[in-house]
């Protein structure tokens, strides 16, 4: 089966939508699939181009059996709402005479992984011309989601219109998934028929993520003592993340010595987050670490701690936390209780109100004098991912329904 895959976000990117969509297109062609993909050059979450491609360039490569197209790309050094717009506009201008070209190749199926919802009107319009399938993925309401969290202003009016907009595309697609129960409940309630939704929730490597004996690297090379706490966020530093209250709660457990803060990643807020924790001796910022080093600074907590703005909930699933349940260690999240990660953080590890430090305080410190329900929790974590999220049966899955399709 030919298969082309549209989506700003591709490896080598660490973290976030590029991870997946490189581990998927990698896994269809190692199935015997004709695989190609057109992306952009690689820019996240740091937000600028990584070494040694280029922002205003055309490149063909091959990886891992996958023929990849990259297309030019604005990326704003600050995004704000307008400046993400014209981001992903960018994306949609210059793929589109390599998405034409494609019509030539006749693929059997078309793969858009939004975000951005942006590419697909040129996808659907090359489905029709080529009598291919189209499939839509959902990483995240990004509209939605950009509406609420304030990054994009508007009126109503135009929030609605920009709704009727969105829905009439998604209706466009012969499937659409997405990667939680909430999630396409809430495509149900936008509209899109049932019989036409998937669940696909993002995978986790469980053989590559596990919990380790050993004393780990990460405390000597970034001189962590045996007797501190680690408390760690590792991952996207944005707006939807709602990061803040990480600093809120390290303030207020300042006089508790031995608890460390550890925030490891890069984004568009990592720089504010930064300027607000000067005089915070308790919180240290890293960079990504690369893939091989993952599962040391998974396990490099006593705890993982993963914040979530309720305004976001619903619209978006925290792909991080299936590393930080397959690494065996607790987790405790910000969220409500009847959002996606509410009701799987309730079951598996300690869930607080979001937005309440002195909530996230108290349970930190619970989690701090108890190994044996950190142990318990982190064993339950586990066991969970397993059950639900392991990499194998979720690719599985998901070839089975692709080809499905046809």
């Amino acid at each position: 089966m030919r298969i082309l895959i549209v989506g700003i976000n591709f490896f080598p990117e660490l973290t976030g939508i590029g991870k997946y969509t490189g581990e998927l297109a990698a896994y269809l062609a190692a199935e015997k699939h004709e695989v190609r993909v057109i992306t952009a050059p690689p820019y996240y979450p740091q937000w600028y181009v990584n070494e040694p491609y280029r922002s205003w360039q055309y490149l063909h490569e091959q990886w891992e059996g996958v023929e990849v197209f990259r297309c030019p790309l604005w990326v704003p050094r600050k995004p704000s709402g307008i400046k993400r717009l014209l981001h992903l506009c960018s994306f949609v201008f210059f793929s589109f005479p390599v998405l034409l070209i494609q019509g030539t190749w006749k693929p059997d199926l078309i793969l858009n992984i939004a975000p951005s919802i942006f590419t697909a009107l040129p996808v659907l319009f090359l489905s029709k011309f080529c009598s291919a399938k189209s499939w839509l993925h959902i990483q995240d309401f990004e509209m939605e989601a950009a509406f609420n969290l304030g990054i994009l202003p508007g009126s109503l009016g135009f929030r609605k219109f920009t709704a009727r907009f969105e829905l009439a595309l998604i209706k466009g697609f012969d499937r659409v998934s997405t990667i939680s129960q909430r999630m396409v409940d809430r495509l149900w309630e936008k509209g899109v028929p049932e019989e036409r939704t998937v669940l696909f929730p993002n995978w986790i490597d469980t053989d590559l993520i596990q919990p380790l004996l050993q004393t780990n690297a990460f405390r000597t090379e970034w001189k962590i003592s045996s007797d501190q706490f680690v408390v760690l966020y590792s991952g996207n530093m944005g707006r939807k993340q709602g990061l803040e209250i990480l600093l809120e709660t390290a303030r207020q457990l300042s006089e508790t010595k031995d608890i460390l803060f550890l925030l490891c990643g890069d984004g568009a807020e990592k720089a504010e987050l930064q300027e607000k924790a000067k005089d915070l001796p308790n919180v240290r910022f890293y960079p990504l670490q690369p893939i091989v080093r993952l599962n040391d600074l998974l396990n490099l907590a006593d705890i993982h701690v993963l914040p979530q703005r309720p305004d976001a909930a619903d619209l978006v699933m925290p792909s991080k936390l299936s590393g930080m349940l397959a690494s065996g260690k607790a987790v405790v999240a910000t969220a409500t209780l009847n959002s996606e990660l509410g009701r799987i953080v309730n079951e598996v590890g300690k869930l607080t109100q979001p937005g309440s430090a002195t909530e996230l305080s108290a349970a930190i410190l619970l989690l701090k004098n108890d190994l044996e329900e950190r142990d318990l929790l982190g064993a339950k974590g586990r066991n969970w991912v397993i059950q639900h999220w392991s990499k194998k049966h979720i690719l599985s899955t998901i070839k089975q329904a692709l080809e499905g399709m046809l």
